[in-house]
């Protein structure tokens, strides 16, 4: 999402660049057409752009909006026992790809009960008991 929005009131009088102490706005003038830019990273936020604008055409309220904005969105691989979220399905696949390892998603407490009755099973067989 831009939070810097220009509206159509905007006639390119460049008030808002040569007033920009952060040097976030930009005027890219190619063939017939001028575009603006802005840079959120430099942007400092401080609203001289809106200030300065004779024309009312930056709305600055974007900018002073306190939202969260849905970045990326991915497919999550729950613990198969009791559908614990445990991580995303690209992030198993670098696991997987790293390690060499697929094994079936386990949540830390199902992980554990596995890895007791694996062990309880294996250690009466070694020592010859039966269960």
């Amino acid at each position: 999402m831009s939070y810097f929005k220009v509206n159509s009131k905007c006639n390119g009088c460049l008030a808002c660049l040569q007033n920009c102490p952060a040097n976030a706005i930009e005027v890219k003038d190619s063939g017939a057409k001028r575009t603006l830019l802005h840079n959120m990273a430099r942007c400092a936020r401080c609203g001289n752009c809106w200030r300065i604008c004779p024309e009312q055409a930056i709305e600055f309220q974007h900018m002073l909006t306190n939202q969260w904005d849905e970045v990326v969105v991915m497919t999550l691989i729950h613990c198969q026992v009791c559908g614990e979220p445990l991580y995303t399905a690209p992030f198993r696949e670098t696991l997987a790809g790293k390690t060499g390892i697929s094994g079936t998603p386990l949540c830390s407490r199902h992980k554990e009960a596995l890895a007791l009755k694996v062990n309880t099973h294996f250690a009466g067989h070694k020592s010859g008991q039966t269960r």
